[in-house]
Formats: structure tokens, sequence, C-alpha cells
């Protein structure tokens, strides 16, 4: 198979060489995991504090990986991506947040991208995660199917309400969603409510898709017995796939609570599992559509021959390639420049609101083997080709 990955002029053609230097400065930060650890405890007592460095971080690690404080602000970016033919995702990256006016806000905002997206081709998906809808509090308790107090039943219809709203807007602009997974004791609830909301506006075509977090060993059962649902009642299904964001703190939590972890026992195993659900849905892709968010290079490759050796059309809308802002774009352009649907997350908010997300990403790149050493030599590549 031809390698496309290794071309870092299409790779890197939107960064000027300031921002190339600002890439590998960071990427060298990132390596270092005591230096994230320190940066992590430092910008969380800055940002606490109110000292002034929402400058300082906004011209470094926001705009590495962040569109803008806005949508309109996100705009140059998106702009200059879909000229190499990579569209966007609008990501409202604000988290951390548990009161009911929170989450009307959240609401209110994920209809408002659904109004600024609907005209632009570059940003085919909105998206939005199941707790900026509602208290994990209350997912968890759903999820482990105890009673609810009538306080209890009256939140949770909110939240049905807020899902239901967002989805039937999404339905009639035919705009597709994205909703987020999360932590694995929490997620029934959501899987349902995203299933409900499948059977109710996925009649014709997939508009709404949920996550699986393939380092959950029972996802692909899930994903089986799904289908079969899918068929029975008649509608279609959306999934993004992914490997899994909170692997560290599913184990902790098993282990705290004396029950067997949900996750994989080993990378290898996630692999497997990930690339076990992505041909089920490859050989359902009548039923299901795929948005196969990976930044992993085997796994990208690999869905290549798939769709090559199905005759499945590169520009078939049933699959989508799809990676993070700032990260992998040497998967993400060359991709594009050989005509494969591809769609980047481009988280935006108020700096010191969007600060979690970048924290967090800073401390998935440090503890993903091989990920920012890839990261950093692709940089050194294109460097050195420029002779910066």
């Amino acid at each position: 198979m031809k390698h496309i990955f290794e071309n870092t002029a299409t790779a890197f053609a939107l960064k000027t060489d300031s921002e190339l230097e600002r890439g590998y400065f960071l990427f060298k930060m990132i390596a270092n995991e005591p230096l994230v650890k320190m940066g992590t405890l430092m910008t969380n007592f800055a940002i606490k504090a109110h000292l002034p460095v929402e400058g300082l971080i906004r011209a470094t690690v926001f705009d590495h990986f962040c569109g803008g404080v806005n949508e309109e602000d996100c705009l140059p970016v998106v702009s200059k991506m879909w000229k190499k033919g990579v569209c966007s995702v609008l990501d409202y990256s604000v988290e951390g947040k548990a009161e009911e006016a929170t989450f009307d806000q959240a609401l209110e905002k994920i209809l408002k991208i659904l109004n600024f997206v609907k005209e632009k081709d570059s940003i085919p998906f909105a998206v939005f995660k199941p707790t900026g809808f509602g208290r994990f509090a209350l997912y968890e308790k759903v999820s482990k199917k105890e009673d609810l107090s009538p306080e209890e039943l009256k939140e949770w219809e909110r939240v049905v309400y807020r899902f239901d709203k967002v989805c039937k807007k999404a339905y009639d602009m035919e705009v597709s969603l994205l909703i987020d997974g999360e932590e694995s004791w929490m997620q029934d609830a959501a899987d349902q409510l995203v299933e409900d909301m499948m059977e109710k506006y996925n009649q014709k075509k997939p508009v709404i898709f949920n996550t699986l977090q393939m380092y959950r060993w029972d996802r692909l059962e899930y994903l089986k017995k799904l289908h079969k649902r899918s068929l029975e009642k008649g509608f279609k299904i959306g999934l993004k796939v992914v490997r899994g964001a909170y692997m560290e703190k599913e184990n902790e939590r098993a282990k705290e609570k004396g029950y067997p972890t949900p996750i994989c026992a080993s990378k290898q195993e996630t692999d497997i599992n990930f690339d076990a659900a992505v041909d089920y849905i490859a050989a359902n892709v009548d039923d299901i559509s795929l948005f196969c968010g990976t930044h992993n290079e085997a796994s990208s490759y690999r869905l290549i021959e798939i769709l090559k050796n199905k005759n499945i059309s590169r520009t078939d809308k049933r699959v989508w390639f799809g990676q993070l802002y700032g990260m992998s774009d040497h998967i993400s352009f060359n991709l594009a420049d050989n005509d494969y649907n591809v769609a980047k997350y481009l988280p935006f908010g108020p700096v010191r609101d969007v600060m979690p997300y970048l924290i967090r990403r800073a401390e998935e790149n440090t503890s993903v083997a091989g990920q920012t050493s890839r990261e950093l030599s692709l940089i050194k590549a294109e460097r050195k080709r420029r002779k910066i």
C-alpha cells in the first residue's frame, strides 16, 4: 500500500513557519511527563487565582488545539482547512458544569451551532456530550436502574427534552449530530437515550451518531445487538468509533470499587476490538454509517484497504475519518488530498472554560506511547524540508 502519511508538505501546508515552530515547542513540552504535571498544576492555580495568563495560553496551547473563543472566531480556521478538503466539527468544549441553568445554556449553544453550520458544507457535523445536558450522577443512577425521586424524575425529563430538541433540530436541518461517549458507569443511560433518538430520527438515514469506545471489551457485542434491534425496528445507525479517553480513570475506579475493569487487558486487545468494530460496520454499511475517529496510522491504512476491497467509494458519505485539531495533520490532510471524507474536531469556547479540555489533551498525549514522538518526527522532517 502507498504510504501517504509521510508527505509532510501536504500535512503542514497550512502551517506558517512560526506555527510549525510553536507545534514543535508544544510537543517537546508534552513529551516531558513531569513538565506536563507541573504545567497542569501551575495553569490550574493561575486560572483559579485569576492571574492574567489568558493571553499567554491563547497564543500557545489554545491556538494550537482550538479554533477560537466562539463560532465566528473559528471561521478562518474552518475556511483554511476546507480549502484543503478537510471539514470541521465545531466542538463547544466547556466542561465540568453541573447546574440546570448551565445545561440550558449548553442546549441553546448547540441549537445555535446547528443554525450556524446549516449552510456550510465545510461543517457537516455538530457534536455534544451527554453530560452537557444533565448531571453525571443522574446518568449514573439511571444506568444502575435505581429508583429516581420525584425531583430526579423531572430532572431526567428535562435531560430527555434537551436531547430530543437538539436531535429534532439536526433532523429538520439535515445536519449529522455526533454524541460523544463518556465513562462506563454512566454510559448505559446515555446509550439508551441515543438509541431512542436514532429510532425516532434515523428512519431514512443516519442523522444521530452514538460513540463506541472500543477499549471497552463489551462494545463489540453491544454493536451487534444494536444492529439487530435497528433491523427489527427499522432505523439506521450512525456510530463514531474511537479507542477511548478515560482508561486510567476506568481502571482506577474498577480497582477501588472491586469490580472487573471494563477496559481491555492490553493495547493489542483494544486494537483488535477497534478493528473488529470497523470490519463489522464496513460489512453492514447499508445499515450503519461510520465516523472513524483515530490518530492511529495502521487503523487508517486498514480502513483505506477495506474501502478499496469492498468497492466503497472514497467519497461515500457513509464513511468518515476524524481527528482532533492540532494533532495528526499528516493523517487528516493526506487523506483529504486523496479524496477521502475527513473532519477535524475543532474545539472552541472561552479560554478559561476550555482549559480542562486542553489539560486532558496534554495528559493523553503524554500517556499515549509513540503519539508525541511521531508528531515531533514529522515536524522535524518538515522543518528540514523547509530548511527552517
